[in-house]
């Protein structure tokens, strides 16, 4: 990671709007994520929504001149990220949605970090430190509340709510595997615009091949939400807010950039209870209090930055 530049503050106005610009950006799409999978197959979705992206962000690297091929070997690293973030992170949480609340999904990513902290110090030797591990805990009783709440107030079953959780945990995992990948030497020679637009081409080309294989030929809602949602995911989820995003981290440094982990689940929670009728009590309120003063915690107690982060959310 890129050392922050000296005298650069998360509250300066610059740095502050894009924080919560990709804050409110990235709490939205999880929302969007429900209408989505309301008609169409998740897989093919998941597609439309990456040819999106992908060609966005190829416009976005020749807008700024950037180098559209890949370093020698590039080309498995792409692969690599396509398959476990752009297919099997998308396939899991757009599928999770199908059983809980996009809130409570949402809710449930910001524990990324601890996976994040477990393979970097696997594969990467990063350290993990004591309050880390307090934090990470505090938020996993947080977790448990909520899940506790979902499982009382939702009209699904109890072994419904636990495969949606089921499903979130994989997409987690898979999401971990992607930013231990790019936090390599290998993935970290290539151009980032480049390599996150392959890789998401390469997503696409594998979910393609999945939804035909399981759902037939490509199906499409003509709804104007559902199109709208596409572009919303593809171009203001991923061609927007991943170059803000950076570039927070290059100026203030991944551990403040991170906070983005906090503020996302608390719009999307928001935004369930406007849109899907989530009910808040003392349990759901103190989980997601408990939860998010864990994440808090443990990204203060992180002694060393986490893994560059392909997709911060989906």
């Amino acid at each position: 990671m890129s050392t922050p530049v000296e005298g650069e503050s998360l509250f300066t106005p610059r740095n502050f709007a894009a924080f919560l610009l990709v804050s409110v950006i990235w709490g939205g799409t999880w929302l969007v994520i429900r209408d989505q999978i309301a008609s169409v197959p998740a897989s093919w979705s998941i597609s439309y929504r990456f040819i999106v992206a992908a060609l966005g962000m190829f416009a976005l690297a020749a807008i700024r001149r950037e180098r559209l091929s890949l370093a020698p070997g590039g080309m498995r690293w792409a692969c690599l990220l396509g398959l476990f973030q752009f297919t099997l992170n998308f396939a899991f949480v757009y599928n999770a949605e199908s059983y809980i609340t996009s809130g409570l999904v949402a809710v449930m990513f910001a524990l990324l970090v601890v996976p994040n902290a477990i393979f970097g110090r696997v594969f990467l030797g990063q350290q993990i430190t004591g309050p880390f591990i307090v934090g990470s805990a505090i938020a996993a009783i947080g977790v448990a509340l909520l899940f506790a709440h979902e499982w009382q107030s939702s009209p699904a079953t109890l072994s419904e709510v636990l495969l949606g959780a089921g499903l979130t945990v994989c997409g987690i995992l898979s999401a971990s595997a992607a930013n231990i990948t790019q936090a390599m030497e290998g993935a970290k020679k290539q151009p980032f615009l480049a390599l996150l637009a392959w890789s998401m081409a390469i997503g696409v080309v594998i979910n393609s091949v999945f939804a035909w294989a399981t759902s037939g030929p490509p199906q499409f809602d003509t709804r104007t939400s559902y199109s709208l949602g596409i572009l919303y995911l593809g171009l203001a989820g991923s061609v927007v807010t991943f170059p803000l995003y950076y570039g927070l981290v290059r100026k203030i440094g991944a551990g403040q950039a991170a906070y983005s982990s906090v503020i996302v689940p608390v719009v999307a929670m928001v935004l369930s209870t406007l849109f899907e009728g989530f009910v808040w009590g003392p349990l759901p309120a103190a989980g997601a209090v408990i939860t998010l003063s864990g994440m808090v915690i443990a990204m203060r107690g992180r002694a060393s930055p986490p893994p560059r982060r392909a997709t911060p959310e989906p």
